[in-house]
Formats: C-alpha cells, structure tokens, sequence
C-alpha cells in the first residue's frame, strides 16, 4: 500500500517576466483564466488529489496569494446583504480549510531548486508534490490526482507529455529506461533542451512531481547550474542514482499560462468549455476568423 501524499509545494516567488508589463503590478499567479487566477485552479487540482497542506514559497511583493485563500469579510457580507448566494458560493470557494496553508519566503530569486529547498521544514520527512503554478491542465481529471494514482512507496514520479520532435529544444527531456511501454515507465535520466536529433524522447516535463524528502538535502548542497540558478532538475538527477524515477503521461492537455500566447488559448480553451460562455465564444471567434 502506498503511503499517502498529504504536502504540495506552489512555488510562486518568480517575477513572472514573460507577462510584463502586466505582472509590474499583479502576480503572474493571480493573473486570470475565464473567471478565476491560475492560483486557483492549482488549489483545486491539489484538492482533488488528496492533499491536505499546500506549501506556498513566496517572495516580496507576493502578500496578495495569501489574501486570496482568506476570507474577504466586507465582499462576503455585501453578497449575503443582497442575496446573490450563487456569486458568493462561487468566491467563498477560493478559501482554504484552517491550518491546511502555509507561506514562506524565499528572499531572493536564486532558482527553482532554492525554492523548493525554502519549504524543506514544512515538507519534513515525507515525499510531498509540487506543482508550478505557470501550467494548468484541462481534463476530466486533475494531472495530480492521476499521478498519486501510480505512485508507489519509494518512488519518484515526473509527469511528461508528448511533444513534436522538431520542438523538443523548447522543453525538459525525460530519457527513457529501455522502450516506452504505457503511460508510466521508468527513466533514467533527463536532457535540458537537446536538439532533436541528441534528444533521449519526445516526453518533457511538464510542471507536476512527486519527490521523496531526501531531494531535500541534495538541494542544499546543489551548486549553481543553468542561469546561475539552483536547479531542481540537477538534484533531481542525483537523486536518479539512488531512488528509482518514473514517468508519467497523464491525460489531459497542458497550458503554459507563463507565456502570452499560452495564457490566450487557455482562456480560450476554458471560455470554451464553459456553460455560459462558451455557445456565445464560438460563435463570436468563427466570425472573426471566416
């Protein structure tokens, strides 16, 4: 039986430059998909996965995530005052059970592997999740849930996606141990942007892990790598030479809301979905582009 994954990181410190100007002023994580931040639909996926903490690591500048997960006690009361009982089920949705949060900083922007590192005494002894916050995943079923679905006692899970090989110098490579038999198969090791024809797959990683809590003390002794940062895909591959690392092709399509044009179709993609705007949307883009 396999233990239960009760902690997930958000790492939300990053200055969220590819959205400037726009994130000058509002956290790239409260930026908005249809009717709510990306922020949100992290909690939601983390929720339906079964998690009870989630562990925020911010920054400066970041107070506003916290305020979001509270209760906002005038907004409340005014909705109450005039009846609009759907509107107000739909905010208080936001909030998040008593003890089940908690924020810590990261004081200056030193990569993601620090960031994670930042969360190493809440975390403790146990594997725990994390989720970036710049990727959504839309489908019937949330990416995290599917994954604690396949974890086993001891192992490392990264969630993975196919992409066309001409654009594998874009993304994470996950390299394979022998051939790819399922959606879940074992690596052995990761290429950070190769070119496609030294690329080990066409599977990158796409923002979901499952990691077990001695990547905790790898971090603290992993140097700079890529960009001067400290990286979690260096610890991540020492961590490879001691524990066993699996990937994991979940269903459900991914959008990079860090991205202009990620943002734009994951609005889009969920405007479309959506009961009450989605008959309007399509009928509104096919008149545009006839």
């Amino acid at each position: 039986m396999a233990g239960k994954i009760r902690k997930a990181v958000v790492p939300v410190a990053g200055h969220g430059t590819r959205m400037l100007p726009a994130t000058k002023a509002v956290a790239k994580e409260l930026l908005t998909v249809v009717d709510r931040p990306l922020i949100h639909y992290i909690a939601d996926e983390a929720k339906e996965a079964g998690i009870e903490h989630l562990v925020f690591v911010t920054g400066r500048g970041k107070g506003a995530i916290e305020d979001y997960f509270d209760h906002a006690v005038e907004l409340e009361q005014a909705l109450e005052a005039k009846k609009k009982t759907a509107i107000l089920e739909d905010t208080m949705s936001s909030l998040l059970a008593p003890g089940a949060s908690s924020f810590t900083r990261q004081q200056a922007p030193k990569g993601l592997g620090h960031a994670i590192w930042c969360a190493r005494d809440i975390v403790g002894d146990e594997p725990f999740a994390i989720l970036l916050p710049d990727v959504i995943v839309q489908g019937p079923r949330g990416c995290l849930a599917q994954m604690v679905d396949q974890y086993e006692d001891g192992r490392n899970l990264v969630a993975v996606e196919a992409v066309p090989e001409d654009l594998v110098h874009k993304y994470g490579i996950v390299a394979p141990k022998g051939e790819i038999d399922g959606a879940l198969f074992e690596m052995e090791g990761m290429v950070e942007k190769p070119e496609a024809s030294a690329a080990p797959s066409n599977m990158s990683i796409m923002g979901r892990y499952i990691l077990q809590p001695e990547v905790f003390s790898i971090l603290e002794k992993t140097g700079k790598g890529a960009g001067g940062e400290i990286q979690l895909t260096d610890a991540m591959a020492t961590l490879m030479d001691q524990q066993p690392f699996f990937a994991f092709q979940y269903e459900g399509e991914s959008h990079d809301c860090g991205s202009k044009l990620g943002f734009l179709k994951a609005n889009i993609a969920y405007a479309l979905e959506n009961d009450e705007l989605g008959a309007d949307l399509k009928s509104w883009v096919s008149d545009r582009i006839a």
